[in-house]
């Protein structure tokens, strides 16, 4: 009776070893397009993009995510599989990551659709991000998580630069933006130049100087200045009488 099995085995290692030569290939362009999307960034070391699970963790970092959200999922997946929770922490991961590539594409001028290619074909999105003309810009708005402690990034790795919305915090007391009609404090001996047609409000009891009725001594006297109405003529002398008197009255006899 002819055996078989041999060429079963035979195909099972034909399959086995040509999964390993896919999968091998996979994270050789993987690691090449992070690489190019870390040089973008300003990333210092193209070695990162080869290090298993430690570019992942760049990744995260770069799209406003912690780093040790990574090492969280991966020792959650292994260490939890034997009861069956492992595939939750797995889910997780990939969830945050699609996250994070959302926030990188945004920092690489795409718009949040994009973030599609990378839930079906992530491999193509990264060569897309990797070897088109967009620019890297940090200047993003903050993420929605930026204020968690958990999910928002707080970790600082030389050579990977911090992305503004991970380190800002919440405003301390006393910095910020001045509230409206806030005026800052007048520096000693400093008078600020007066404005045109403009009068400090006078402070409670508080009389100013009057001001001097007579010029300093040895300042030039200030003629005074003629009227400009001119005065009238004097009036005309009364006319002489037309009728002449009448004769005086006789005296009695």
């Amino acid at each position: 009776m002819y055996d078989d099995s041999s060429g079963y085995y035979g195909l099972i290692i034909a399959y086995g070893f040509v999964m390993f030569i896919i999968a091998i290939a996979g994270y050789v362009l993987t690691s090449l397009f992070l690489m190019k999307i870390f040089q973008k960034a300003g990333v210092q070391g193209g070695w990162r993009a080869w290090v298993p699970v430690y570019n992942s963790m760049v990744m995260f970092k770069l799209g406003d995510l912690s780093p040790w959200l990574v090492l969280y999922g991966v020792g959650g997946a292994i260490l939890l599989s034997w009861i069956g929770i492992g595939v939750v922490f797995s889910l997780a991961l990939a969830v945050l990551s699609v996250l994070a590539a959302w926030r990188v594409g945004l920092k690489l001028q795409k718009d949040a659709v994009w973030v599609v290619l990378y839930i079906f074909l992530s491999i193509v999105w990264l060569g897309i991000n990797a070897f088109d003309k967009s620019r890297w810009n940090a200047n993003v708005a903050p993420a929605p998580w930026a204020g968690n402690a958990f999910l928002g990034d707080r970790t600082v790795w030389e050579g990977v630069p911090t992305q503004p919305s991970a380190v800002a915090g919440p405003a301390q007391p006393g910095y910020g933006a001045a509230p409206q009609g806030y005026a800052p404090p007048a520096q000693p001996g400093y008078a600020p130049p007066a404005q045109p047609g403009y009068a400090a409000p006078a402070q409670p009891g508080y009389t100013p100087p009057a001001a001097p009725s007579a010029p300093a001594t040895g300042a030039p006297s200030v003629p005074p200045v003629p009227p400009t109405t001119p005065q009238a003529p004097p009036a005309a002398p009364p006319a002489p009488p037309t009728t002449p008197p009448a004769n005086p009255t006789p005296p009695p006899a």
